[in-house]
């Protein structure tokens, strides 16, 4: 008997619904359950040939757990090493590779400095270029975490002085500035592994048991088609096998606004029951795919192209030519023309220009040293502010508290809104 295991958290309606419809499906030799753990020990596997994390995000111990579990065979969903690597900065490095649109962004050093570190840590840094950061984002903008999600910590920043005052209040977290898109669509995706993708409309400024548009206007066909390539483009590179991505349009191009959610928001109460209906089915069917196709003892996890692409071209020699016979594998006599086309000679060039693009865009926010306490923290704002020539580190009004989010327009649009929006609240 094959289990299936939901490891969950606060979360109430998906879960045992999950459970309940792989069960409605009396699949021979396959049974869901809540995940109970009593031990952890290391290299010993788990009663489990597929897990479904809801929660490791928030409990390390959980995350731990997973790994273990995926080295002794347990097909986890999501990938968990990848989850651990992966945040918000590098996605959208990612995404301009594979030719997916994302607003203009760059990444800030933290306010504090983190613990344990003094000014030495940061002898690499220089006062930030902000002339040249405002130049290239604009205002209005976003300023929001480099990782995390659950729209905490959201910013919107109208100038330099209101950036500033909210930059203090963030304290060690370190937080991308985004410039803001105006859009006249706006689209929350569910990607599941097998290429399911359900696009929903979604009004990201509404209270949120209202932001999933049950009710709003058609659109046009070939924006859909482009919001439905780019979830594929994305999860494909990034190797996610449950999440969702969100796409803002303005003049016709889908731009990914949030697309590293391997822990989507999947309740009732919130996406509404067509919604719930399409993700838990899909759930189930993947689950129970992949507990059909796990083996014991192996490796049972996806990886995104990315990795992939970096574990083919990585490695010269001998293993490098094991690949290129077994692309020509249909014609297995022509063995020594393989040596002549230098067909892995080419993988070996794409190790350049390879995806670490992400090394690229970090390069950028190396210019600022920041500090840990209160005082250090208020000298150091204003080594920051020097560079834009006016600023003062006195903060602006006090109207920055918005610690979860800051939506440009807050109030409720009518569910059937979506056409005329003007600005995006981003996560």
């Amino acid at each position: 008997m094959k289990k299936i295991g939901i490891l969950f958290g606060q979360e109430n309606t998906f879960p045992q619904a999950f459970i309940d419809r792989v069960n409605e499906k009396n699949i021979d030799g396959i049974t869901a359950e809540a995940v109970s753990i009593e031990m952890v020990q290391q290299a010993k596997p788990t009663e489990y040939a597929v897990i479904i994390d809801r929660i490791s995000q928030d409990v390390p111990f959980y995350r731990s757990y997973l790994k273990n579990a995926a080295i002794c065979g347990t097909a986890v969903i999501n990938n968990p090493f990848w989850w651990s690597a992966d945040e918000k900065f590098v996605n959208n490095a990612l995404a301009e590779k594979v030719g997916v649109a994302v607003p203009k962004t760059v990444i800030l050093p933290s306010n504090h400095r983190p613990d344990d570190t003094d000014e030495n840590s940061f002898r690499n840094l220089k006062i930030m270029d902000w002339d040249n950061i405002f130049n290239y984002i604009g205002f209005p903008a976003y300023m929001k975490p480099h990782a995390g999600g659950g729209w905490k910590s959201v910013y919107r920043v109208e100038n330099p002085d209101d950036l500033f005052a909210k930059h203090r209040e963030t304290e060690q977290l370190v937080m991308m500035l985004q410039e803001e898109i105006q859009f006249t669509e706006y689209f929350r995706c569910y990607y599941l592994g097998g290429d399911r993708v359900h696009i929903m409309q979604y009004e990201p400024r509404n209270p949120h048991h209202l932001r999933y548009l049950q009710d709003a206007p058609p659109v046009d066909q070939a924006i859909l088609d482009k919001v439905h390539e780019g979830v594929i483009k994305l999860n494909h590179v990034l190797g996610y096998d449950f999440n969702t991505v969100e796409f803002a349009v303005r003049d016709g191009v889908p731009y990914a606004i949030d697309f590293c959610n391997p822990a989507p928001d999947a309740d009732i109460h919130s996406v509404g029951e067509a919604n719930f209906e399409w993700i838990v089915e899909n759930a189930a069917q993947l689950a129970i795919e992949r507990a059909k196709a796990q083996k014991p003892g192996q490796m049972n996890l996806t990886w995104g192209n990315f990795v992939k692409d970096q574990t083919a071209t990585a490695k010269p020699g001998a293993k490098a030519k094991a690949p290129a016979a077994k692309k020509s594998a249909p014609a297995k006599k022509p063995a020594a023309k393989k040596a002549t086309p230098a067909k892995k000679a080419a993988p070996a060039k794409k190790a350049a220009p390879a995806k670490p693009s992400a090394a690229k865009k970090p390069a950028q926010p190396k210019k600022a040293a920041t500090p840990r306490s209160a005082t250090k923290a208020d000298s150091t704002a204003k080594r920051m502010m020097a560079a834009p020539a006016k600023p003062k580190s006195a903060p602006k009004k006090a109207t920055a508290k918005p610690t979860a989010k800051k939506a440009t327009k807050p109030a409720a649009k009518k569910a059937t809104k979506t056409v005329t929006p003007k600005r995006s609240a981003k996560k």
